[in-house]
């Protein structure tokens, strides 16, 4: 059985949240923004105290704990791709992005499609050929160098080829691309690689961070990697912060706090980025 979670923030919305068929109360809480011409951009990481983002194995479902695989299922049941780096789809294993069965009339009734779609961020366009989620191959976001590689892996029309600069993939154009499909609620898995370039792009929405109770201790590899430095830091506004089992689940909406509306730190009240109006605490019973 999966853990309750205590939403403990906003405070006005406080209350417990027990697993419920469906998960009518969750799917509410994080339902996300619509944006006109262009995709909403979730990201969903979990961390050690010590900011690890793997465990020994290199994997980060060595951290995880069953309050964060919670969550996890209902972010990928509202998603219509996960967008993920290459690298973390050999690391991690991604062969397919399972919709539980448990959150399957949910997501209908939400409009999405009975399936999650993969998107594989790769430069060279090299793909893995057992990655064939829902038995399709997954779409590949490359750019010139890697083009006819892609191509050869997984037919040209799951090939979203996007300009390059430096080297680096021109990822506003890869949302684009997605959203010209009708996938319009992406949700961004890492790597920190991948996590960083979104993050110095400016277009991550917002993100999901679970920290569960463990420390990896020195040199684990951690959330981000790459160039990403701002000056000064880049702030983030609290929206929602749930507890179970020592697992804190934070969601923090970065587009808020870049638009400037809220200070950085804040938490804002009810639902307000998705223009949801501040009700009964969730799942108090109340």
């Amino acid at each position: 059985m999966p853990p309750t979670y205590d939403l403990l923030l906003p405070r006005d919305r406080a209350g417990v949240l027990p697993p419920r068929d469906g998960e009518p109360d969750l799917l509410a809480l994080f339902a996300d923004a619509e944006h006109p011409g262009r995709p909403h951009v979730r990201a969903n990481m979990v961390g050690t105290l010590d900011g690890g983002g793997v465990g020994p194995d290199g994997r980060s479902a060595s951290i995880s704990s069953p309050a964060d695989r919670r969550l996890f299922r209902v972010l990928r049941a509202l998603a219509d791709v996960v967008l993920v780096g290459a690298g973390t789809v050999r690391a991690e294993g991604y062969r397919e992005i399972p919709v539980a069965d448990h959150l399957r009339d949910a997501r209908a009734a939400l409009g999405r499609a009975p399936d999650v779609a993969l998107a594989v961020v790769t430069r060279r366009g090299d793909v893995p050929a057992d990655v064939r989620p829902g038995g399709h191959p997954p779409f590949v976001v490359t750019g010139p160098e890697g083009r006819d590689a892609a191509t050869r892996a997984v037919g040209a029309d799951r090939v979203l080829a996007v300009p390059a600069r430096d080297g680096e993939l021109d990822l506003a154009a890869a949302l684009s691309a997605l959203g010209a499909r009708g996938l319009r609620h992406v949700l961004t898995e890492g790597g920190p690689a991948l996590l960083g370039d979104l993050l110095a792009a400016g277009l991550v929405d917002e993100l999901c961070l679970t920290t569960t109770p463990l420390l990896a201790g020195p040199g684990a590899p951690g959330l981000l990697h790459g160039a990403y430095r701002p000056d000064p830091p880049a702030g983030a506004r609290l929206r929602h912060l749930l507890h179970a089992d020592g697992t804190l689940l934070a969601r923090w909406d970065l587009a808020a706090a870049r638009s400037g509306r809220g200070a950085p730190g804040t938490v804002a009240d009810g639902d307000a980025a998705t223009g949801d109006a501040a009700g009964a605490p969730v799942g108090s019973g109340a």
